[in-house]
Protein backbone atom coordinates (compact mmCIF):
# COMPACT_ATOMS: atom_id res chain seq x y z
CA UNK A 1 0.00 0.00 0.00
CA UNK A 2 1.38 3.50 -1.03
CA UNK A 3 1.90 6.10 1.62
CA UNK A 4 -0.95 8.06 2.98
CA UNK A 5 -0.27 11.75 1.95
CA UNK A 6 -2.91 12.89 4.65
CA UNK A 7 -4.91 10.88 6.76
CA UNK A 8 -7.89 11.71 8.83
CA UNK A 9 -8.56 9.05 12.41
CA UNK A 10 -11.91 9.54 13.92
CA UNK A 11 -12.40 13.54 13.00
CA UNK A 12 -15.26 15.23 14.17
CA UNK A 13 -16.36 18.75 14.19
CA UNK A 14 -19.27 20.96 15.16
CA UNK A 15 -20.62 24.45 14.49
CA UNK A 16 -22.65 26.48 16.85
CA UNK A 17 -26.32 27.85 15.16
CA UNK A 18 -27.66 31.29 16.17
CA UNK A 19 -28.81 29.99 19.57
CA UNK A 20 -25.24 29.06 20.95
CA UNK A 21 -26.68 25.17 20.04
CA UNK A 22 -23.78 22.98 19.27
CA UNK A 23 -24.55 21.02 15.78
CA UNK A 24 -22.67 18.13 14.61
CA UNK A 25 -21.53 18.49 11.03
CA UNK A 26 -18.45 15.72 10.72
CA UNK A 27 -18.26 12.77 13.14
CA UNK A 28 -16.09 9.42 12.94
CA UNK A 29 -14.29 10.54 10.07
CA UNK A 30 -12.13 8.21 8.88
CA UNK A 31 -9.88 8.50 5.56
CA UNK A 32 -7.01 8.40 4.02
CA UNK A 33 -5.62 10.01 0.71
CA UNK A 34 -2.85 7.78 -0.95
CA UNK A 35 -0.03 9.16 -3.35
CA UNK A 36 -0.32 8.06 -7.19
CA UNK A 37 -4.91 8.23 -6.49
CA UNK A 38 -7.34 9.84 -7.30
CA UNK A 39 -10.51 10.29 -4.51
CA UNK A 40 -14.05 11.13 -5.40
CA UNK A 41 -16.49 12.09 -2.59
CA UNK A 42 -20.22 12.38 -3.11
CA UNK A 43 -22.73 13.55 -0.72
CA UNK A 44 -26.34 15.44 -0.37
CA UNK A 45 -26.01 19.23 0.06
CA UNK A 46 -24.88 20.15 3.63
CA UNK A 47 -23.57 16.88 4.49
CA UNK A 48 -20.11 18.40 5.54
CA UNK A 49 -17.89 17.82 2.37
CA UNK A 50 -16.84 21.46 2.09
CA UNK A 51 -15.65 20.51 5.68
CA UNK A 52 -14.04 17.77 5.07
CA UNK A 53 -11.94 19.76 2.56
CA UNK A 54 -11.05 22.56 4.83
CA UNK A 55 -10.00 20.45 7.64
CA UNK A 56 -8.15 18.53 5.45
CA UNK A 57 -6.16 21.78 4.05
CA UNK A 58 -5.66 22.90 7.15
CA UNK A 59 -7.64 25.87 6.85
CA UNK A 60 -10.06 25.20 9.80
CA UNK A 61 -9.23 22.64 12.74
CA UNK A 62 -11.37 19.02 13.70
CA UNK A 63 -12.58 19.33 17.29
CA UNK A 64 -11.85 15.60 17.85
CA UNK A 65 -9.30 13.05 16.19
CA UNK A 66 -6.41 13.45 14.52
CA UNK A 67 -5.47 15.19 10.86
CA UNK A 68 -1.71 14.38 9.52
CA UNK A 69 0.33 15.59 6.74
CA UNK A 70 2.57 12.97 6.30
CA UNK A 71 2.61 11.20 9.37
CA UNK A 72 3.12 14.64 11.28
CA UNK A 73 0.01 16.32 12.81
CA UNK A 74 -1.54 19.08 10.98
CA UNK A 75 -1.95 22.13 13.36
CA UNK A 76 -2.53 25.25 10.47
CA UNK A 77 -2.42 25.27 6.19
CA UNK A 78 -0.56 22.59 4.47
CA UNK A 79 2.29 23.94 1.98
CA UNK A 80 1.61 20.54 0.32
CA UNK A 81 -2.30 21.05 -0.38
CA UNK A 82 -3.66 23.70 -2.67
CA UNK A 83 -7.68 23.78 -3.36
CA UNK A 84 -9.72 24.96 -6.40
CA UNK A 85 -13.06 26.48 -5.81
CA UNK A 86 -16.58 25.91 -7.32
CA UNK A 87 -17.20 30.38 -7.08
CA UNK A 88 -13.63 30.63 -8.93
CA UNK A 89 -12.60 32.55 -6.18
CA UNK A 90 -10.34 35.40 -8.59
CA UNK A 91 -9.84 38.93 -7.68
CA UNK A 92 -11.56 40.83 -10.57
CA UNK A 93 -9.57 43.98 -10.62
CA UNK A 94 -6.21 41.46 -10.86
CA UNK A 95 -4.99 40.00 -14.15
CA UNK A 96 -5.21 35.90 -14.70
CA UNK A 97 -0.96 36.57 -14.53
CA UNK A 98 -1.72 38.41 -10.93
CA UNK A 99 -4.34 35.98 -9.75
CA UNK A 100 -1.87 33.21 -10.67
CA UNK A 101 1.09 34.99 -9.02
CA UNK A 102 -1.39 35.40 -5.38
CA UNK A 103 -0.20 31.86 -3.78
CA UNK A 104 3.53 32.27 -4.03
CA UNK A 105 3.05 35.95 -3.17
CA UNK A 106 2.18 34.84 0.25
CA UNK A 107 5.03 32.39 0.31
CA UNK A 108 7.32 35.17 -0.24
CA UNK A 109 8.82 33.97 -3.40
CA UNK A 110 10.69 36.57 -5.48
CA UNK A 111 8.62 38.74 -8.48
CA UNK A 112 11.11 36.82 -11.03
CA UNK A 113 10.33 33.18 -9.48
CA UNK A 114 6.60 33.88 -9.38
CA UNK A 115 6.52 35.02 -12.90
CA UNK A 116 8.37 32.02 -14.05
CA UNK A 117 6.23 29.70 -12.39
CA UNK A 118 2.92 31.63 -12.99
CA UNK A 119 3.68 31.33 -16.84
CA UNK A 120 4.29 27.95 -16.51
CA UNK A 121 1.26 26.77 -14.72
CA UNK A 122 -0.79 29.27 -17.34
CA UNK A 123 0.51 27.40 -20.16
CA UNK A 124 0.03 24.28 -18.50
CA UNK A 125 -3.50 24.68 -18.22
CA UNK A 126 -4.33 26.35 -21.46
CA UNK A 127 -4.23 29.44 -21.08
CA UNK A 128 -1.12 30.90 -22.70
CA UNK A 129 -1.49 34.02 -24.61
CA UNK A 130 -4.65 35.22 -21.67
CA UNK A 131 -1.57 36.69 -19.20
CA UNK A 132 -2.96 40.50 -19.05
CA UNK A 133 -6.44 39.37 -19.50
CA UNK A 134 -9.02 40.35 -16.27
CA UNK A 135 -11.44 38.00 -15.19
CA UNK A 136 -14.20 39.56 -16.84
CA UNK A 137 -12.99 39.09 -19.77
CA UNK A 138 -13.14 35.51 -19.60
CA UNK A 139 -15.37 32.99 -20.05
CA UNK A 140 -16.43 30.47 -16.95
CA UNK A 141 -14.75 27.70 -18.49
CA UNK A 142 -11.71 30.05 -19.14
CA UNK A 143 -11.64 31.64 -15.06
CA UNK A 144 -12.16 27.95 -13.85
CA UNK A 145 -8.63 27.17 -15.82
CA UNK A 146 -7.39 30.48 -13.97
CA UNK A 147 -8.30 29.09 -10.23
CA UNK A 148 -6.62 25.64 -11.16
CA UNK A 149 -3.49 27.05 -12.38
CA UNK A 150 -3.77 29.10 -8.96
CA UNK A 151 -3.72 25.92 -7.14
CA UNK A 152 -0.56 24.42 -9.60
CA UNK A 153 1.77 27.20 -9.34
CA UNK A 154 2.41 26.12 -5.61
CA UNK A 155 3.19 22.19 -6.97
CA UNK A 156 0.84 21.10 -4.19
CA UNK A 157 1.02 16.92 -3.28
CA UNK A 158 -2.68 17.54 -2.77
CA UNK A 159 -5.23 18.78 -5.01
CA UNK A 160 -8.59 19.46 -3.56
CA UNK A 161 -11.12 20.21 -5.91
CA UNK A 162 -14.63 21.51 -4.06
CA UNK A 163 -17.00 21.17 -7.05
CA UNK A 164 -14.93 22.54 -9.52
CA UNK A 165 -16.83 21.38 -12.61
CA UNK A 166 -20.57 22.53 -11.12
CA UNK A 167 -20.62 26.20 -12.10
CA UNK A 168 -19.80 25.58 -15.61
CA UNK A 169 -21.60 24.52 -18.72
CA UNK A 170 -21.53 20.76 -19.44
CA UNK A 171 -19.47 20.65 -22.27
CA UNK A 172 -17.02 23.27 -20.90
CA UNK A 173 -17.20 21.07 -17.61
CA UNK A 174 -16.54 18.00 -19.75
CA UNK A 175 -13.49 19.44 -21.44
CA UNK A 176 -11.97 20.58 -18.18
CA UNK A 177 -12.44 17.36 -16.60
CA UNK A 178 -10.65 15.87 -19.31
CA UNK A 179 -8.15 18.41 -19.95
CA UNK A 180 -7.65 17.63 -15.90
CA UNK A 181 -7.27 14.27 -16.64
CA UNK A 182 -4.82 13.82 -19.42
CA UNK A 183 -2.06 16.00 -17.29
CA UNK A 184 -2.87 14.34 -14.18
CA UNK A 185 -1.88 10.76 -16.70
CA UNK A 186 1.19 12.27 -18.39
CA UNK A 187 2.49 13.01 -15.17
CA UNK A 188 3.25 16.84 -15.95
CA UNK A 189 1.19 17.79 -12.93
CA UNK A 190 3.22 18.45 -9.61
CA UNK A 191 0.00 16.36 -7.78
CA UNK A 192 0.69 13.40 -6.44
CA UNK A 193 -2.90 12.80 -5.44
CA UNK A 194 -6.61 14.76 -5.90
CA UNK A 195 -9.61 14.44 -4.18
CA UNK A 196 -12.42 15.48 -5.77
CA UNK A 197 -16.01 16.83 -4.08
CA UNK A 198 -18.80 16.11 -6.65
CA UNK A 199 -22.51 15.84 -6.71
CA UNK A 200 -22.24 14.57 -10.61
CA UNK A 201 -22.01 10.39 -10.38
CA UNK A 202 -20.43 10.40 -13.58
CA UNK A 203 -18.28 12.24 -13.52
CA UNK A 204 -17.33 10.62 -10.16
CA UNK A 205 -16.92 7.25 -12.23
CA UNK A 206 -14.93 8.39 -15.04
CA UNK A 207 -11.93 10.58 -12.86
CA UNK A 208 -11.90 8.21 -9.14
CA UNK A 209 -10.28 5.42 -8.36
CA UNK A 210 -12.31 5.37 -5.22
CA UNK A 211 -15.71 6.75 -4.60
CA UNK A 212 -16.86 7.65 -1.39
CA UNK A 213 -20.73 7.95 -0.42
CA UNK A 214 -21.07 10.59 2.53
CA UNK A 215 -23.50 10.33 5.04
CA UNK A 216 -25.70 13.10 6.81
CA UNK A 217 -26.17 14.88 9.78
CA UNK A 218 -23.34 14.47 10.85
CA UNK A 219 -21.38 13.63 7.63
CA UNK A 220 -18.97 10.33 7.67
CA UNK A 221 -18.17 7.80 5.19
CA UNK A 222 -20.70 5.48 4.39
CA UNK A 223 -19.51 3.10 1.66
CA UNK A 224 -16.94 3.08 -0.76
CA UNK A 225 -16.63 2.19 -4.56
CA UNK A 226 -13.46 1.06 -5.67
CA UNK A 227 -12.50 1.57 -8.99
CA UNK A 228 -10.06 -0.64 -11.55
CA UNK A 229 -10.54 0.64 -15.12
CA UNK A 230 -8.30 2.15 -16.96
CA UNK A 231 -8.40 5.66 -18.00
CA UNK A 232 -9.95 7.45 -20.20
CA UNK A 233 -13.07 5.70 -19.44
CA UNK A 234 -15.65 5.60 -21.82
CA UNK A 235 -18.84 7.03 -20.35
CA UNK A 236 -20.80 4.61 -22.82
CA UNK A 237 -19.13 1.20 -22.02
CA UNK A 238 -20.87 -1.36 -20.28
CA UNK A 239 -18.16 -1.31 -17.23
CA UNK A 240 -18.65 2.26 -16.71
CA UNK A 241 -22.62 2.25 -16.92
CA UNK A 242 -22.64 -0.90 -14.38
CA UNK A 243 -20.41 1.24 -11.97
CA UNK A 244 -22.48 4.01 -12.15
CA UNK A 245 -25.58 1.99 -11.35
CA UNK A 246 -23.16 0.58 -8.02
CA UNK A 247 -23.47 4.71 -7.53
CA UNK A 248 -26.63 5.50 -7.56
CA UNK A 249 -27.59 2.24 -5.27
CA UNK A 250 -25.04 3.25 -2.59
CA UNK A 251 -26.62 7.04 -3.00
CA UNK A 252 -29.75 6.21 -2.79
CA UNK A 253 -29.38 2.66 -0.39
CA UNK A 254 -30.79 4.62 2.94
CA UNK A 255 -33.70 6.19 1.14
CA UNK A 256 -36.39 3.77 2.09
CA UNK A 257 -35.57 3.91 5.65
CA UNK A 258 -35.69 7.57 5.52
CA UNK A 259 -39.15 7.50 4.49
CA UNK A 260 -40.39 5.21 7.31
CA UNK A 261 -41.58 6.68 10.53
CA UNK A 262 -40.54 4.91 13.54
CA UNK A 263 -42.68 3.65 16.82
CA UNK A 264 -41.42 6.90 18.83
CA UNK A 265 -43.01 10.17 19.57
CA UNK A 266 -43.09 12.11 16.26
CA UNK A 267 -41.35 15.00 17.97
CA UNK A 268 -38.09 12.81 17.75
CA UNK A 269 -38.23 12.99 14.07
CA UNK A 270 -39.41 16.82 13.85
CA UNK A 271 -35.63 18.10 12.94
CA UNK A 272 -34.97 15.70 10.12
CA UNK A 273 -34.13 17.19 6.70
CA UNK A 274 -36.53 16.78 4.21
CA UNK A 275 -35.27 16.08 0.49
CA UNK A 276 -35.67 19.97 -1.49
CA UNK A 277 -38.06 18.53 -3.88
CA UNK A 278 -40.46 20.81 -5.79
CA UNK A 279 -43.68 19.18 -6.42
CA UNK A 280 -44.29 19.45 -9.66
CA UNK A 281 -41.21 17.81 -10.40
CA UNK A 282 -42.03 15.04 -8.07
CA UNK A 283 -45.05 14.41 -10.48
CA UNK A 284 -43.56 14.68 -13.54
CA UNK A 285 -41.03 12.01 -12.57
CA UNK A 286 -43.88 9.91 -11.88
CA UNK A 287 -45.44 10.26 -14.94
CA UNK A 288 -42.46 8.93 -16.71
CA UNK A 289 -42.15 5.94 -15.00
CA UNK A 290 -45.69 4.62 -17.24
CA UNK A 291 -44.63 6.28 -20.47
CA UNK A 292 -42.85 5.05 -23.35
CA UNK A 293 -43.95 1.16 -22.42
CA UNK A 294 -42.71 1.64 -19.02
CA UNK A 295 -44.40 -0.86 -16.49
CA UNK A 296 -43.67 1.57 -13.16
CA UNK A 297 -39.94 1.00 -12.95
CA UNK A 298 -36.84 3.19 -14.72
CA UNK A 299 -33.10 3.17 -14.00
CA UNK A 300 -31.91 6.26 -12.32
CA UNK A 301 -29.33 7.06 -14.78
CA UNK A 302 -31.78 6.74 -17.58
CA UNK A 303 -34.04 8.95 -15.98
CA UNK A 304 -31.75 11.75 -15.40
CA UNK A 305 -30.33 11.74 -19.06
CA UNK A 306 -34.20 11.52 -20.09
CA UNK A 307 -35.08 14.49 -17.69
CA UNK A 308 -32.32 16.12 -18.53
CA UNK A 309 -31.78 16.78 -14.32
CA UNK A 310 -28.54 16.81 -12.87
CA UNK A 311 -27.44 14.42 -9.78
CA UNK A 312 -28.19 16.80 -7.46
CA UNK A 313 -31.73 17.50 -8.62
CA UNK A 314 -32.59 13.64 -9.09
CA UNK A 315 -31.83 12.14 -6.58
CA UNK A 316 -33.95 14.57 -3.99
CA UNK A 317 -37.06 14.09 -6.41
CA UNK A 318 -36.42 10.13 -5.89
CA UNK A 319 -35.87 10.30 -2.04
CA UNK A 320 -38.87 12.30 -1.43
CA UNK A 321 -41.23 10.28 -3.42
CA UNK A 322 -39.97 7.36 -1.60
CA UNK A 323 -40.34 9.20 1.71
CA UNK A 324 -44.17 9.67 1.05
CA UNK A 325 -44.56 6.24 -0.40
CA UNK A 326 -44.95 6.50 -4.11
CA UNK A 327 -42.68 5.22 -5.13
CA UNK A 328 -39.30 2.88 -3.73
CA UNK A 329 -35.51 3.27 -4.32
CA UNK A 330 -33.94 0.08 -4.96
CA UNK A 331 -30.80 -1.24 -6.95
CA UNK A 332 -30.61 2.14 -8.61
CA UNK A 333 -34.10 1.55 -9.91
CA UNK A 334 -37.11 3.97 -9.30
CA UNK A 335 -40.36 2.02 -8.93
CA UNK A 336 -43.98 2.81 -8.54
CA UNK A 337 -45.68 1.51 -5.54
CA UNK A 338 -49.68 0.95 -5.91
CA UNK A 339 -50.36 3.99 -4.05
CA UNK A 340 -48.06 5.64 -6.58
CA UNK A 341 -49.94 3.90 -9.03
CA UNK A 342 -52.81 5.32 -7.92
CA UNK A 343 -51.64 8.85 -7.97
CA UNK A 344 -50.23 8.41 -11.67
CA UNK A 345 -54.18 7.43 -12.57
CA UNK A 346 -55.61 9.92 -10.76
CA UNK A 347 -57.34 13.08 -11.36
CA UNK A 348 -55.86 16.69 -9.79
CA UNK A 349 -58.22 16.63 -6.34
CA UNK A 350 -57.50 12.45 -5.59
CA UNK A 351 -53.74 13.22 -5.47
CA UNK A 352 -53.90 16.78 -3.69
CA UNK A 353 -55.50 14.30 -1.33
CA UNK A 354 -53.11 11.40 -1.32
CA UNK A 355 -50.64 13.54 -1.13
CA UNK A 356 -51.84 15.36 2.14
CA UNK A 357 -52.81 11.83 3.81
CA UNK A 358 -49.04 10.69 3.38
CA UNK A 359 -47.37 13.49 4.26
CA UNK A 360 -49.84 13.96 7.58
CA UNK A 361 -48.51 9.96 8.09
CA UNK A 362 -44.58 9.54 7.20
CA UNK A 363 -43.66 13.46 7.16
CA UNK A 364 -43.60 14.71 11.65
CA UNK A 365 -42.62 17.80 10.52
CA UNK A 366 -45.90 18.19 8.74
CA UNK A 367 -47.98 16.59 11.33
CA UNK A 368 -46.48 18.76 13.94
CA UNK A 369 -47.37 21.80 12.09
CA UNK A 370 -50.83 20.99 11.28
CA UNK A 371 -51.64 19.14 15.30
CA UNK A 372 -50.49 22.69 16.18
CA UNK A 373 -52.56 24.88 13.79
CA UNK A 374 -55.75 22.57 14.73
CA UNK A 375 -54.80 23.33 18.66
CA UNK A 376 -55.21 27.50 18.06
CA UNK A 377 -57.95 29.09 18.35
CA UNK A 378 -57.38 31.35 15.59
CA UNK A 379 -56.15 28.17 13.45
CA UNK A 380 -53.01 30.63 12.68
CA UNK A 381 -49.86 30.72 14.42
CA UNK A 382 -46.62 32.11 13.01
CA UNK A 383 -43.76 30.47 11.22
CA UNK A 384 -41.06 31.10 14.19
CA UNK A 385 -41.53 28.89 16.00
CA UNK A 386 -41.52 25.73 14.23
CA UNK A 387 -37.77 27.28 12.99
CA UNK A 388 -36.47 27.36 16.39
CA UNK A 389 -37.18 24.04 16.86
CA UNK A 390 -35.51 22.88 13.49
CA UNK A 391 -32.74 24.99 14.89
CA UNK A 392 -32.51 22.77 17.22
CA UNK A 393 -30.86 20.06 15.34
CA UNK A 394 -30.37 21.94 11.74
CA UNK A 395 -28.29 24.89 11.45
CA UNK A 396 -30.41 28.32 10.11
CA UNK A 397 -29.97 28.12 6.45
CA UNK A 398 -30.75 24.01 6.22
CA UNK A 399 -33.96 24.86 8.93
CA UNK A 400 -35.38 27.53 6.61
CA UNK A 401 -34.91 25.10 3.56
CA UNK A 402 -36.46 22.38 5.13
CA UNK A 403 -39.59 24.56 6.46
CA UNK A 404 -40.15 26.07 3.17
CA UNK A 405 -40.61 22.43 1.94
CA UNK A 406 -42.62 21.16 4.25
CA UNK A 407 -45.07 24.58 3.66
CA UNK A 408 -45.11 23.49 -0.11
CA UNK A 409 -46.15 20.28 0.54
CA UNK A 410 -48.54 21.12 2.69
CA UNK A 411 -50.38 23.75 0.52
CA UNK A 412 -49.76 21.08 -2.09
CA UNK A 413 -51.71 18.93 -0.23
CA UNK A 414 -54.52 21.04 1.34
CA UNK A 415 -52.94 20.32 4.77
CA UNK A 416 -52.18 23.64 5.62
CA UNK A 417 -51.75 27.10 3.80
CA UNK A 418 -48.87 29.71 4.10
CA UNK A 419 -49.56 33.48 4.05
CA UNK A 420 -46.43 35.59 2.44
CA UNK A 421 -46.98 38.58 3.29
CA UNK A 422 -47.93 38.36 7.30
CA UNK A 423 -45.67 35.09 7.41
CA UNK A 424 -48.58 32.87 9.05
CA UNK A 425 -48.88 29.57 8.82
CA UNK A 426 -53.13 28.74 8.65
CA UNK A 427 -55.94 25.67 8.05
CA UNK A 428 -57.04 25.53 4.60
CA UNK A 429 -59.55 28.29 4.27
CA UNK A 430 -62.93 27.11 5.12
CA UNK A 431 -61.72 24.53 7.75
CA UNK A 432 -60.82 26.76 11.04
CA UNK A 433 -64.79 28.31 10.56
CA UNK A 434 -66.56 24.47 10.32
CA UNK A 435 -64.59 23.96 13.45
CA UNK A 436 -65.48 27.37 15.19
CA UNK A 437 -69.28 26.49 13.43
CA UNK A 438 -69.22 22.88 15.30
CA UNK A 439 -71.40 21.72 17.79
CA UNK A 440 -70.09 21.24 21.23
CA UNK A 441 -71.23 18.65 23.64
Amino acid sequence: MAEAIVELKGVGKSFRSADGTARSVLEGVDFGLVEGEIVALLGQSGSGKSTLLRILAGLIGADVGSVRYRGQPLYGPARGVAMVFQSFALFPWLTVQQNVELGLEARGISPAERARRAAVAIDLIGLAGFEGALPRELSGGMRQRVGIARALVVEPEVLLMDEAFSALDVLTGERLREDILDLWGSGTMPTKAMLIVSHNIEEAVLMADRVLIFATDPGRVRAELPIHLPRPRDPDSLAVRVLIDEAYALMTAAAPAAGRVPEEPAHVRLGNRLPDADVGRMEALLEMLVEDGRTGRADLPQLAEEAELTDDDLLPLAEALALLGFAELADADLHLTELGRRYVAGAHTLRQELFGQQLLSRVPLAAHIRHSLEQAPSGELPQEPFLELLNESLDEAVAERVLRTAIEWGRYGEVFEYDLRTGLIHLPVGEDEEDSAAPTA
